[in-house]
C-alpha cells in the first residue's frame, strides 16, 4: 500500500463495469463512476475523523461507496450526491462504532510514568488512534485532522461526532446536518453544545499549530542520528511528551525522555531517520534501527509535534508492518 492508497483505492473490474452499465446509465441522468468516485479522498478524511484509524477508514469509504454503486439507479437527485453520499457513509460509520470501544492516546488511559522497562505495557491494536498521511482535502485546517484532536472526538458519542465534525470542520449548515441525520435543527444543535463541553473538558489544542520549521527538522535529524544529548536537549521543550503505541506507557518533561533515550531505549542509538510525508498535519520519520545481520530495520513512524521553535511531542507508532507501507516508506535500508 502507498502512501495514496487510501485516498485512491480502486474498485473491482466488475464493481467497475456495473457502474458504467445501461442499467446504471439510464435516461434519469443516474450519476457517473467519475461522479461518485471524485468524493472518495473528502470521505475518506470524514471516515478518519469518525473512526481514528486510516484503515478503518479506508474500509467504511470502500462499503459506502459499494452502498451508493449498488443503489445509484434509485438516487432520484432529490438530495445533492455529495449529500447522499454522506449519509450512507454516516451509517456505516455509525455501524462501525456500535461495539462501543473508542480508540485513544496513551495520554488519555492514564498518568505519565517513569521511564523503565517495567512500565511497558502492550495493548491491542484497536485501542490506539492511528496516524493518517495528509488527506486530500488540504482546504480543512490542519488542527482538525492532528492527532490530539482526533483522540478527543473519539470521546463523543457517534452521532455528536458526526455533527460535530460536518458542522465545525466541514462548514455544513445544521440543517443540511438535520436532513443528513434524519433529526431536527435543534436536536442538531443541542449535539454540537454538547459536544463542545465535552471537547473543552478534553486534551484537544496540543502544540504544533504553526509552520513547519525545516531548519529545526533537519537540526533534529542530525542530532538524533548523532544520538547527542547536548544537541538533543536544546531542541526539545523542557514539558516534552512521548508515547510509544501500541505500549500504554507514556513520558512526560524532557528529564525522562532523554533518560528513556539512553537508558532503555539505548538500542536506538545509530539509527536512520528518513522523512516522509506529513502524518495528522504534522512532520513525519520512519526510524530504522541497526539490525544484527547488517543494515538498518524498520523500528517506528515518529510523528513530531513543534511549538515555538522547539519539539513539544514525539509519538513514535510502533506497528511498521502497517503504517511504513502506508506512508511509502522502504522495508529495510541497505
Amino acid at each position: 500500500m502507498t502512501a495514496t492508497s487510501i485516498s485512491a483505492t480502486r474498485m473491482t473490474v466488475t464493481e467497475r463495469e456495473y457502474l458504467r452499465s445501461e442499467a446504471v446509465q439510464s435516461p434519469s441522468a443516474a450519476p457517473t463512476f467519475e461522479d461518485v468516485e471524485q468524493y472518495r479522498p473528502e470521505l475518506t478524511g470524514y471516515c478518519y475523523r469518525m473512526l481514528g484509524s486510516p484503515f478503518d477508514a479506508e474500509d467504511a469509504v470502500q462499503e459506502s461507496l459499494v452502498r451508493a454503486w449498488r443503489g445509484l439507479e434509485r438516487f432520484e437527485g432529490r438530495s445533492a450526491l455529495r449529500s447522499w453520499l454522506y449519509r450512507i457513509t454516516t451509517n456505516v460509520c455509525m455501524d462501525m462504532l456500535k461495539a462501543g470501544k473508542r480508540r485513544a492516546r496513551p495520554m488519555d488511559l492514564g498518568p505519565a510514568q517513569e521511564p523503565i522497562l517495567d512500565n511497558l505495557a502492550l495493548q491491542p491494536e484497536a485501542t490506539w488512534i492511528e496516524p493518517i498521511p495528509d488527506p486530500a482535502d488540504a482546504v480543512v485546517e490542519h488542527e482538525t485532522i492532528r492527532l490530539a484532536f482526533v483522540a478527543a472526538l473519539q470521546h463523543l458519542p457517534p452521532r455528536q461526532r458526526a455533527a460535530l465534525i460536518l458542522c465545525e470542520v466541514l462548514r455544513w449548515q445544521a440543517t443540511e446536518v438535520a436532513e443528513l441525520l434524519e433529526a431536527s435543527v435543534a436536536s442538531v444543535n443541542s449535539s454540537l453544545q454538547r459536544a463542545r463541553e465535552t471537547l473543552s473538558q478534553t486534551r484537544v489544542h496540543g502544540p504544533g499549530t504553526g509552520e513547519i520549521d525545516h531548519d529545526l527538522l533537519e537540526r533534529y535529524v542530525a542530532a538524533f542520528e548523532a544520538y547527542d544529548i547536548e544537541r538533543l536537549t536544546a531542541l526539545i521543550r523542557e514539558d516534552v511528551s512521548q508515547s510509544m503505541p501500541p505500549y500504554d506507557m507514556w513520558l512526560a518533561g524532557r528529564d525522562d525522555v532523554l533518560a528513556w533515550w539512553f537508558g532503555p531505549g539505548i538500542g536506538c542509538r545509530g539509527s536512520r531517520v528518513i522523512p516522509t510525508v506529513s502524518a495528522n498535519g504534522s512532520p513525519a520519520f520512519g526510524q530504522y534501527k541497526p539490525s544484527p545481520e547488517g543494515g538498518h530495520e524498520p523500528w517506528a513512524l515518529q510523528v513530531l509535534e513543534l511549538d515555538e521553535g522547539r519539539i513539544a511531542e514525539f509519538t513514535f507508532f510502533l506497528d511498521t508492518q502497517r503504517l511504513f507501507p502506508l506512508f511509502g516508506l522502504p522495508p529495510k535500508l541497505g
